[in-house]
């Protein structure tokens, strides 16, 4: 597994990597809620799902630069 270091380098240091971070956030940083029983709950589900990669990244970069947060690797 990459090191949190190499995170916050690509995507902070890097200006291609911080435009890339900040067309995530754009496309996949919204709220995961959508109401509409069933097929609401499966595009929930399926946001949810886009929105952990996400968190994740971001999760890593915070690790970077001394954000204590709750590991969960």
């Amino acid at each position: 597994m990459l090191g949190a270091e190499t995170y916050a380098r690509v995507f902070e240091q890097h200006a291609d990597g911080a435009s890339v971070l900040d067309d995530l956030t754009a496309k996949f940083g919204r709220s995961a809620y959508v109401k509409g029983g069933l097929e609401g709950d499966r595009e929930t589900c399926f946001r949810a799902g886009q929105r952990s990669v996400l968190e994740w990244i971001l999760g890593r970069i915070n690790q970077a630069n001394g954000v204590i947060e709750n590991d969960e690797e």
